[in-house]
């Protein structure tokens, strides 16, 4: 009843009062999301010519980098063209701040947040409440997908999460917005027991959060009995969503793990839908390459860098912004009949690949996958690369782990990167998290 009374009645008013653009949005997103490629295709075209210009008038950086590819916004006429603007990283976004910031933008005036640095030094990033406001949208579009309804709680396992110390935050918790949280900081019995008493007290429907997170809770559900939590859907973000892992959780809580892949610098890149057939990429807010090392663009089925643009993002641009992920292309179309394409897989991070002695490298998370379907006895699993011969190996053996496994991983992981490799196994009670909460599977300290 209160979902309803928050979704018809609260929604509505506070989005008229606040001059929010998130509800009108997401209804406008309803309805985009069933247009064909070729529809959605004109929209994204059409938004990215607005940014470019934009940008060439209105930000110091962007002209500058204009001028010296020697081309104006004038010049991209087709997707092809775009690469005449060089890829945006971080350390360029570091070191140019703060022209990289729009000129009828204060900088002050602006919201700021940072990248959880998992792979570096964190990143500052800058956006207006009304660019924040439509990812919001893009995302609410999403947990649609799960069945999830406006105005219901929901259940995130999450890093770091707000504090509610003031009564209007409390007051705008009830009214809009009800968020229960298990600190991925802070996964162990006692935390599980509690959030499993806060969700029977709140009764989400939805349950979101770090994918690798969700993982644990999942396990802790089981080992205790914990009967309280269970939601008619689960989005997994943040982290790869690995497929023993999903099968796991699917079969603890009796509904399926939606997938769903962003960043902090652009949000929402790709979410999988009801048919769980790949995940569709969000082209009315971004525009996705895909591009091989050879500056081509790789073809359906081939590996690429992630190459990302905001289309909304005018206070502080990300034109062809490198996300440090490798993903591939799909051509299939989806048989929810949405005109969103799809991502095929994001294979990993470029700094969680792994070096063999040939300068060829090892997706990292594929090793994890490989190694936790062929051997038994694992609960969670971390490889880290010390040097392009030394490895350490992180296990959280579980009652199944047996010491012949360790004789079988040395020689598998020997087998891949050499037979004269060191391998360091080491057995712990569990694998720490990053500071931003996430989990990383695996770390090249490689550095070049």
């Amino acid at each position: 009843m209160l979902s309803r009374v928050r979704r018809q009645i609260i929604e509505p008013i506070y989005s008229v009062r606040s001059g929010s653009p998130q509800l009108s949005y997401w209804k406008y997103l309803e309805k985009t999301q069933y247009l064909s490629l070729s529809e959605l295709k004109k929209i994204q075209w059409s938004r990215l010519t607005d940014l470019l210009n934009y940008a060439y008038y209105n930000n110091r950086f962007y002209r500058r980098r204009f001028y010296e590819a020697g081309i104006k916004p004038e010049h991209i006429k087709y997707p092809e063209d775009l690469k005449k603007i060089p890829v945006l990283t971080k350390e360029e976004i570091r070191k140019n701040m703060p022209h990289i910031i729009s000129s009828r933008f204060n900088r002050h005036e602006l919201l700021r947040f940072k990248t959880g640095g998992s792979t570096g030094k964190p990143l500052e990033i800058y956006i207006t409440e009304e660019c924040s406001e439509l990812r919001n949208a893009c995302a609410r579009r999403h947990y649609r997908w799960t069945g999830w309804k406006p105005g219901e709680p929901i259940g995130a396992v999450w890093g770091n999460p707000p504090l509610l110390n003031s009564l209007k935050k409390k007051l705008k918790w009830y009214l809009l917005n009800p968020v229960i949280y298990l600190d991925t900081m802070n996964v162990d019995e006692k935390a599980v027991l509690e959030f499993a008493k806060e969700w029977k007290r709140v009764k989400p429907t939805l349950l979101f959060g770090h994918s690798h997170s969700i993982y644990l809770l999942a396990q802790y559900v089981q080992e205790l009995g914990v009967t309280e939590i269970r939601p008619k859907g689960i989005i997994g973000t943040s982290m790869m969503l690995l497929a023993n892992e999903r099968k796991f959780i699917e079969r603890v809580f009796g509904v399926k793990v939606f997938n769903r892949y962003g960043c902090e610098e652009v949000s929402l890149i790709a979410s999988e839908c009801e048919r769980h057939e790949g995940t569709h990429l969000n082209i009315e807010h971004l525009f996705i390459e895909f591009i091989k090392d050879d500056g081509f663009s790789a073809e359906p089925g081939e590996q690429g860098k992630i190459i990302v643009t905001d289309l909304f993002n005018k206070a502080m641009p990300f034109i062809r912004y490198q996300v440090e992920d490798i993903g591939i292309p799909s051509d299939r179309q989806c048989t929810c009949g949405r005109g969103l394409p799809l991502l095929e897989k994001v294979i990993g991070r470029t700094a969680d690949f792994l070096i063999k002695r040939d300068g060829s490298k090892v997706a990292g998370i594929s090793l994890i996958e490989n190694t936790l379907t062929k051997y038994p006895g694992i609960k969670q699993m971390q490889i880290v690369q010390d040097a392009i011969d030394k490895f350490t190996i992180n296990i959280v053996p579980d009652r199944k782990y047996l010491p012949e496994i360790e004789r079988e991983l040395v020689a598998y992981f020997r087998k891949t990167f050499g037979a004269d490799v060191y391998i360091l196994l080491l057995t712990k009670k569990k694998i720490e998290p990053e500071k931003s909460g996430k989990y990383r599977f695996s770390i090249c300290r490689i550095k070049g």
